[in-house]
């Protein structure tokens, strides 16, 4: 959504206006104070769309191959581990 920088003192005079385009228009401002950055005014998080899917999903951290190939083996070995297990009763006490 639209970026826009103003000052405290702009959105102090203003404040309704700025909520409301933060509420209905999603809006997100980065308050400045003697041109720093102070503080961020923003929509709370309320989840996500699932048109959004691909954009979170590449944004999540990769595995490296070294590490993907670590999980591999590690999901391997737990999977024989387990299929050596016996069977148990789940409702037995």
């Amino acid at each position: 959504m639209m970026r826009f920088s103003p000052s405290v003192t702009e959105v102090a005079r203003h404040f309704a206006d700025y909520i409301n385009r933060v509420a209905f228009r999603g809006e997100r401002f980065t308050l400045m104070r003697g041109n720093k950055p102070v503080a961020e005014l923003r929509p709370v998080p309320a989840g996500r769309r699932l048109g959004e899917l691909p954009e979170v999903l590449a944004s999540l951290p990769r595995l490296s191959l070294k590490d993907a190939a670590a999980l591999a083996e590690d999901l391997d070995t737990v999977r024989r581990q387990l299929a050596e297990q016996p069977l148990r009763d789940p409702w037995a006490s």
